[in-house]
């Protein structure tokens, strides 16, 4: 969706690149029902990413949750700042149903943000503790850092040893990180970088990238509330 707003200087104006996106989209959506297990946006390495939070895999999340339509009206109008008649006219609705849905999508974003708005130093320290932990099989302080009610997406589409649904709560969080000490091919090793405009890290073993992390923190007790774990290959050749 980044860029819809603008054409693409060949005859595409925003009306007809929006409605592109949307059906693209749309498209989209039907493809990721035969995924298998929890689908997570591509983790991007680039160091000069434009509007970084909008990139930022906490964003993309938020945004896939978001009907095609109110993800492309909340791009275009609180992204990219368009007009409501614009986006009327983009969108093919009239503009108070476009305010309707735009207030709807950005209730939903405000909360996301409430919620998980935390520093990005924070966010790398703790981002370290918690794969130190893991990697070194120290269940107890794994036990420190996490929410109550954490919840784990493991996005490989079938590859690996990693669940096909969401683990909810420390007792099942932990008791995957306690079986998968022993799967670490030796010398693994982990790094902290910035993905997706914000603090996250890279499991590695040599050369090999094995998983990305990226964890949410809870706002108010600044413990791992969500961590979303990338194994999939094909979503790991950029990084």
């Amino acid at each position: 969706m980044v860029g819809c707003a603008h054409s693409d200087g060949r005859g595409g104006g925003p009306v007809t690149v929006t409605r592109v996106a949307i059906d693209h989209l749309r498209r989209a959506k039907v493809r990721r029902a035969a995924y298998v297990g929890p689908w997570l946006p591509e983790p991007h390495a680039g160091t000069r990413l434009e509007l970084a939070e909008s990139v930022s895999m906490a964003m993309l999340v938020v945004l896939e949750s978001l009907s095609p339509l109110e993800r492309a009206v909340f791009v275009l109008r609180d992204v990219f700042d368009v007009g409501y008649a614009e986006v009327a006219v983009a969108v093919d609705r009239s503009p108070e149903a476009v305010r309707q849905v735009a207030h709807r999508a950005r209730a939903h974003v405000r909360e996301r943000r409430r919620r998980y708005e935390v520093d990005d130093l924070v966010r790398g320290q703790v981002t370290g503790r918690f794969l130190a932990a893991c990697v070194g099989g120290d269940l107890a302080g794994l036990l420190e850092l996490l929410a109550p009610d954490v919840v784990m997406w493991a996005d490989s589409n079938g590859s690996g040893e990693m669940p096909r649904v969401p683990l909810h709560g420390v007792a099942d969080v932990v008791a995957f990180f306690a079986r998968s000490v022993a799967l670490y091919p030796p010398g693994t090793t982990y790094r902290l970088v910035r993905l997706n405009g914000a603090a996250a890290a890279v499991l590695s073993a040599g050369s090999e990238v094995l998983a990305v992390v990226d964890l949410d923190l809870d706002a108010d007790s600044q413990r791992i509330a969500g961590i979303r774990l990338v194994r999939n290959p094909e979503k790991l050749t950029r990084i």
